[in-house]
């Protein structure tokens, strides 16, 4: 819903108008934990029975930074409706180059249970702290104001200066639908520093896949922010091979 005291930049902002779904993290007490099927940061991945633990170069078990199960996800169009993808992360993560997202198309009642192999040493470096149960919601975005595609004029204003105008109460009805900020499956992504799509031509046509914000139990360096994306013609035929990672912070 677009406030009232927007009004008159409504048909502007329509144009931005993109769904999105929001993903609320909860973080589970130390001894609980998810089952294999289940949506989550961190946790036990589904694996079918035969199929090898994902590795990084040197051949180390990577770690589950997230699982997707669609069928827990309200329908946004051009993602799965089905199945369960996976982003699987080097425990030296820093240069995000170390990394995999696999996805399962079909669900077996098959799957592996023994990750004994998963050792603590995997998750000393995770900026994800303890394993989270996921919800997802579907929302409606109209911006954010770090996306390269959301480039609005406010009044000949940018949306920095237009934002200075604005009292507290207006500042925050604003960030509800123009932020880009949280954890999120498509719509608008949020970056400290700037959007990479920006620079980089082959990019541009890209969207968001998943990301992961910092929050209660998440830290991305100093307050950053992950994300992955991927390009719309290998998100319709799944073939998530090419997902990019990318991350920052302040």
């Amino acid at each position: 819903m677009i406030p009232e005291f927007l009004h008159e930049f409504k048909t502007q902002l329509e144009t931005y108008k993109l769904e999105t779904i929001k993903v609320s993290a909860t973080p589970l007490e130390n001894e609980e934990s998810l089952q294999i099927l289940d949506s989550k940061f961190l946790g036990k991945p589904y694996l079918q029975k035969g199929m090898e633990y994902p590795k990084n170069k040197e051949n180390k078990p990577m770690a589950l930074w997230a699982q997707i199960n669609f069928s827990e996800v309200p329908l946004l169009d051009g993602y799965p409706n089905q199945g369960i993808l996976q982003f699987f992360v080097s425990p030296e993560w820093f240069d995000m180059d170390d990394y995999k997202v696999v996805f399962h198309d079909t669900i077996t009642e098959e799957f592996q249970t023994d990750f004994s192999f998963l050792t603590e040493e995997i998750y000393e470096e995770s900026p994800i702290y303890r394993e989270h149960k996921l919800e997802f919601s579907k929302e409606i975005e109209y911006g954010s104001s770090e996306d390269f595609r959301f480039d609005m004029s406010f009044n000949d204003k940018d949306f920095w200066d237009f934002q200075e105008t604005l009292t507290d109460n207006q500042k925050e009805e604003v960030n509800e639908i123009i932020d880009g900020t949280g954890h999120k499956i498509g719509g608008y992504a949020y970056f400290t520093q700037a959007d990479v799509r920006d620079y980089n031509q082959n990019l541009k046509q890209d969207v968001l896949l998943l990301q992961i914000d910092t929050d209660d139990e998440i830290m991305f360096g100093d307050s950053g922010v992950a994300n992955f994306f991927i390009n719309p013609e290998d998100l319709k035929n799944k073939n998530f091979e090419k997902a990019w990672f990318n991350w920052d912070c302040c």
